[in-house]
Parts: C-alpha cells; structure tokens; sequence
C-alpha cells in the first residue's frame, strides 16, 4: 500500500493521519459518525453515541452545504484539538451561485462550466475559490481534513455526474490541481467517494487521490462493493465506507477480510433509527472498532 500522500508538499499532521490508516488496514476499522448540518443540531448525533455507548467516534464528519464555512471549520478545530479526525464532504450547489442539498441535484452542462471565460465557469471557479480559502482557515490552524468532494459521482444525482465520466474526471482534476497548486492546501487528503454501485470508467488517477471508496445505507458488510472498488485501485489504497446507515457488523468484516478503513454512519434517521441502542453499543465497544479514546496522539 502506498503510505505516501499524493501531494509531496503534505503537512506533518496529514501525513501521520495518512500513514496511521494505511497502518490501521486489516487490524481495526475508524467509528465515523457524520453530523446534522442544520442550525443548532450539530452536536446532535455525538451526544447520543455517547450517551449509549460512553464513547465518542473517532471521525467527526461535517459538511460545507449550506456555506457555513465558519461554523464547519470551527467545529473541525474543535474536533482536532479534541483528538479525532476531520472528514469534509460538500454538498456543491449548482453553479454558478446554488447553495444547499436540493440545487446539489441541479443540471448544468459540466463541459460548459469547465470552458474558460464562460458565465458559468467564472461562477463555478467562484464558488471553488470560496471553499478553498475555508479550508486555508483549517491550513493555518493545521488541520489535517479528509477532503472528499463530488462525492457519489456516478450514481449522476448530482450535477458534477450528470455530464458523464469524461467531464467528472477533468473537474475532479482541475480542483485538485487548483486547490494544491494555487491555494498549497497540503492539509487535505483526498478522498474520492464512488456510489453503491462502483460503476467503471469515473477514476481520475492515481496522483489525484488518496482513499478511495463507496456507500450504502442497507445492511451488511458490502463486500461486493469493497471487491469492487479494489478492482479499481488494488492495494495502492486504503478503501472507505464513507457513508452508511445501518454500521457494518466488526466481527464479519474481520471474518470475511472486508478491511474498510472506517464507516461514516449518516446523521438523524440512519444513526437513530437504522441502528437499535443495543447494537450500536455492541459495535462501539467491539476490540476491531477504534474510537476517539484509541486514536493516537496525533498533535
């Protein structure tokens, strides 16, 4: 497995967050727990792990939707400073001035937006400028974030698939080249997020990522999903479930080597109502579940 991160210019705390989940595949798997967006229920889900299982996950997953880039950034300081791991994912609303989850699932010609010059690519290369210096934010404050933008692209629900894998690729690309390039966010690990399905011909490359992986919100440990993604990318990787409903079952993935570096279990309903009590404490307390408490020094 490749230990080294893509960008060469990585900072220290991304490269010993890196280094620790290759070192982690087969041995353990990340508690993730993604959070509630909306005002004043962000802490929402962690209060209820915790309240159930005395612990807290080891990756606290936050969300850039609704341009609360003070807010998300804040919580992600306090995270890190807290011991865990920050994932970002974005729900992009559709250039060139959309916000929230429902423009997300707008339509707009990508091929257009990624043409020079044009209306819609000046808005979109705004809207990618904003999010790159939200994230200088969490540079400056040495934040390392698994950054894991467009996600589930080829299910082509959201307006970054709906052109095709050819127009995918070339944005995925352009964004890392500008957010590496230009903006030097060396604190960012790039996590891109396939669909259920894990359809062929969507991957970038190599030297545009980091982990690589696919969701569900059904039951089960996925290893179809797991294999498949493999098929893409082999053992150069550590593959994510970064995102579920009902969590994934430690000692059937052990049993079956399904090594997922983590689970990202989906906020309000998924957490609550997909998982009983009894069975999120069971996979909290399991010795193969690493949470907050086990997470190395990192600082």
């Amino acid at each position: 497995m490749r230990k080294k991160l893509s960008n060469p210019n990585a900072t220290k705390e991304a490269t010993k967050v890196y280094e620790y989940i290759c070192e982690l595949n087969g041995k353990g798997i990340l508690s993730g727990q993604q959070e509630d967006p909306r005002l004043y229920r962000h802490g929402n889900e962690l209060k209820y792990i915790k309240s159930v299982t005395g612990k807290l996950p080891a990756i606290r997953g936050l969300d850039y939707i609704h341009n609360d880039f003070e807010g998300v950034n804040r919580r992600a300081k306090e995270w890190w400073k807290k011991g865990g791991i920050v994932t970002i994912c974005w729900h992009w609303g559709t250039p060139p001035d959309g916000v929230g989850y429902p423009s997300s699932q707008g339509t707009i010609d990508v091929w257009e937006a990624l043409e020079e010059g044009t209306k819609l690519n000046q808005g979109m290369m705004r809207q990618i400028d904003e999010v790159a210096k939200a994230l200088t934010v969490l540079k400056k404050a040495k934040v390392p974030v698994l950054w894991r933008p467009l996600h589930e692209f080829d299910g082509r629900w959201f307006w970054w698939g709906k052109s095709g894998p050819e127009a995918f690729k070339k944005l995925w690309i352009l964004i890392y080249e500008r957010f590496t390039k230009v903006y030097q966010l060396d604190n960012l690990i790039w996590v891109l997020g396939y669909c259920g399905e894990v359809y062929d011909g969507w991957y970038p490359g190599d030297e545009y990522v980091d982990i690589v992986g696919g969701d569900r919100y059904a039951e089960g440990i996925h290893e179809d999903m797991y294999e498949k993604v493999k098929s893409i990318v082999g053992d150069k990787f550590p593959i994510c479930y970064h995102e579920n409903g009902p969590m994934p079952n430690p000692q059937l993935l052990q049993e079956n080597k399904v090594w997922w570096s983590w689970f990202m279990t989906w906020h309000t309903i998924h957490i609550k109502e997909q998982n009983s009590k009894e069975y999120l404490k069971q996979v909290y307390d399991h010795e193969y579940v690493v949470t907050l408490e086990e997470l190395p020094k990192f600082l």
